[in-house]
């Protein structure tokens, strides 16, 4: 297969992000003398704007970085918990089974824009001014809208019309979707943006003064009071009926972005660091473990061999991720076990020759687990389009496209040899009504847990639910290697593993990692509403061997569904070479993330 586009090489920084907006104003930020923690804060706030239909300041972020010359990889938490009256007696009182994947009711504490703001005192250098500039001047002056968040509001119009009022003033014009690429504003956003800037810089003082004023802006302050007021009132949702919210301002009043170390595995001569068990990113270094013990270079990338390994591997892990995955400051998870060489050799010998059919998490330490059944949501509504786009918690629209969006990636490298991934998700314009007086909507992570009591990710008040959000950061011998991630939801963890193996174990050039063919297996059930499983599906990107490893797939049992070529996700990746290079790469697919450096 031709490479679409050219690694990128420098010496002074590499910026890659699923919009080039984003990647741009990282860009001049590290132009102007900003590092690594500036340029990723200044493109995270800019994604807010600018990719509206998949994230938002109410949504959540988990920021991976490394601090140059400190040998390890560390965690910004913006993963907000759910409300205090959250509880499974609350939502029994309502007469529902699951949490839905839209309104108020699965909306947690915001936790994006605490944590780029935490990124930026405890590592940043320049002022929130020269951060947020340009998520302001985007917001104010206009950008053009991408194809997807286009239909999406035009999809949802109807809705926006009638019930979502607030969001149909935020985007539509004259009760009409705006035409994709056409210039958009959200000059309520930019407002909220510059009443921020304002109360930061009245509080005086250093930077750091001014960020925690601005930390209490938006948490004790005028937005906090928007959203406890907005909350009280009742919103069509997911169910097809109208609900108040749980969230209220002392829930956010009480939250504060955590910094945790990183989890973290060895693999060919690498630390590969992941986020914690609330998110999904052990199951990444989970697949490795089960990977390290198969002759994957003697199998070939991409042969039918590979991808049923691959798939069969994921299988597992993602088993033990629905089984034992959740809130540490809640739950017992077996980490150590499930990331131990011992437990991985054991797993490793249920991968048979022909694809398993069942879902099989392990019993670390003896422990039994168990995953509840998805509640049955009932037939889809008949009605509208929007009716039944409302019941799906993902923020992409259902059949809209295989290039699923689901989130952003921000990645950055700069010449001290810092490094940060973060995915920034949720608060997206399908997810909730917009804020009266804030421009943005709030986000419905609070969809991911389970309503059934003792399961590790059961629904409990002040407890983060168990996320998809999945950045990658890598270091070879204590020096700063590779910093990745990618949109798509559940999916994450398999289409980064594949560029990460693509770059290790087979050693291909940094876009061309990035440009492999992908796949992956839908066997385990999502993580969004309404929870839908296909065992044994794996999807598969058209490539140039006239369907062999479609057919050979097929015969060990998988049931093969080819999609269009670069088609499945869109990674984002940065990182070095020896001798102070920076390298960034871009993925094509979606004609939309974009790279960047010099």
């Amino acid at each position: 297969m031709v490479q679409c586009r050219p690694t990128l090489r420098g010496t002074f920084g590499a910026v890659a992000s699923t919009d080039w907006l984003a990647s741009a104003a990282a860009m001049a930020v590290l132009e102007h003398g900003g590092n690594a923690f500036d340029a990723a804060a200044a493109a995270g706030f800019a994604l807010q704007v600018v990719e509206p239909h998949l994230n938002g300041p109410a949504g959540d972020v988990p920021i991976l970085l490394h601090v140059a010359g400190s040998g390890q990889a560390e965690v910004i938490c913006g993963q907000g918990p759910m409300p205090a009256a959250a509880t499974p007696e609350r939502f029994g009182d309502l007469g529902l089974s699951r949490i839905p994947g839209s309104g108020l009711l699965p909306a947690c504490v915001p936790g994006a824009f605490g944590a780029w703001l935490r990124l930026l005192a405890e590592y940043g250098t320049l002022p929130l001014r020269e951060v947020l500039q340009y998520a302001i001047g985007y917001a104010a002056d206009g950008y053009p809208i991408l194809p997807a968040a286009a239909k999406t509001i035009e999809v949802f119009a109807p809705l926006f019309a009638t019930e979502w009022a607030e969001s149909g003033r935020t985007y539509l014009s004259g009760g009409a979707a705006p035409a994709p690429g056409s210039r958009v504003r959200n000059p309520v956003l930019a407002e909220t943006y510059r009443q921020i800037l304002r109360e930061a810089e009245a509080a005086g003082g250093g930077r750091e003064a001014q960020l925690e004023a601005a930390h209490a802006a938006f948490y004790q302050g005028f937005v906090a009071e928007a959203i406890d007021r907005f909350t009280g009132t009742e919103v069509l949702d997911g169910t097809g009926r109208r609900h108040r919210g749980l969230l209220t301002g002392q829930d956010l009043a009480q939250w504060r972005p955590a910094r945790e170390p990183a989890v973290s595995a060895a693999f060919d001569g690498c630390r590969v660091y992941k986020p914690g068990p609330w998110s999904q990113g052990p199951v990444f270094l989970q697949q490795l473990a089960l990977l390290d013990g198969f002759d994957l270079a003697g199998m070939g990338l991409g042969s039918a061999e590979y991808l049923h390994t691959v798939v069969e591997c994921a299988k597992l892990a993602y088993a033990d991720r629905e089984a034992w995955y959740g809130d540490p400051l809640f739950t017992d998870v077996p980490l150590e076990t499930l990331l131990s060489e011992q437990y991985a050799k054991e797993r490793r010998a249920l991968v048979g020759p022909t694809a398993a059919a069942d879902l099989r998490p392990g019993e670390p330490g003896g422990r039994r687990s168990w995953i509840p059944e998805a509640a049955d949501g009932g037939p889809p509504p008949s009605g509208p389009d929007w009716e039944r786009q409302l019941t799906s918690g993902l923020p992409n629209l259902v059949k809209l496209t295989e290039a699923r969006g689901d989130t952003c990636c921000v990645t950055v490298a700069d010449r001290a040899g810092n490094l940060v991934a973060a995915t920034p998700s949720g608060g997206w314009l399908k997810s909730s009504p917009v804020v009266p007086g804030l421009g943005f909507p709030l986000g419905t992570r609070g969809q991911m847990a389970w309503l059934e009591q003792g399961h590790p990710n059961s629904l409990a008040p002040g407890k983060r639910p168990r996320t998809t959000l999945s950045p990658t950061v890598v270091l070879r011998d204590g020096e700063p290697y590779l910093a990745f991630g990618t949109p798509g939801g559940d999916q994450q963890d398999q289409w980064t593993l594949q560029f990460f193996l693509a770059r290790t174990r087979f050693g291909l050039d940094l876009q061309a990692a990035v440009e492999t063919r992908a796949f992956h297996t839908d066997h385990v059930p999502t993580s969004f509403t309404p929870r839908q499983r296909r065992p044994l599906t794996v999807l598969l990107e058209r490539g140039d061997d006239d369907g062999r490893a479609e057919a050979a797939l097929a015969d060990r049992g998988h049931e093969v569904e080819p999609v269009p070529a670069f088609s499945l996700g869109k990674v984002c990746a940065c990182g070095f070479e020896p001798g102070g290079v920076v390298l960034a790469a871009a993925s094509p697919r979606g004609e939309q993330a974009y790279a960047m450096g010099r």
